[in-house]
């Protein structure tokens, strides 16, 4: 974890993330950052890291990115209603890192953009993704 990180606002792990190994690294309004470390498991037929594990990393990034409240007692949920990844290069490092951004939206949906970049800053993949907001009562 970096200080970029309130340790205040970190939430725990959802299932799946705690499954991969997905840390966050950075959350702030309107952008998070994740982290994965390469495991010969993510691989796919290849030992390339599986396409669907940078879906997962950037579907992740971007969702938190439009959910910060800066209230650890006011939690902010979503659902992907769209996500669109582009596979650019191949990772050369250890660790994948993606980044979420917030672009726009309203009251009930928002668009965000995400990349994956590797430990030696390898362009691996972006995104684009539309998310709902979920009422939390």
């Amino acid at each position: 974890m970096s200080d970029r990180l309130d340790p205040n606002l970190i939430e725990p792990p959802y299932p799946l993330q705690t499954h991969l190994g997905i840390e966050m690294s950075a959350w702030s309004d309107g952008a998070a950052t994740v982290e994965l470390p390469l495991q010969p498991f993510l691989g796919n037929r290849q030992g390339l890291p599986h396409g669907g594990v940078h879906a997962t990393l950037l579907d992740t990034a971007m969702g938190y990115a439009g959910c910060y409240t800066g209230d650890p007692d006011r939690k902010q949920n979503a659902l992907t209603l769209s996500l669109t990844v582009n596979y650019v290069g191949q990772a050369r490092g250890t660790r994948l890192i993606a980044h979420g951004h917030k672009t726009g939206g309203g009251a009930k949906t928002y668009f965000a953009e995400g990349r994956i970049v590797d430990d030696m800053g390898t362009l691996v993949a972006t995104a684009t993704g539309v998310f709902r907001y979920r009422s939390m009562g």
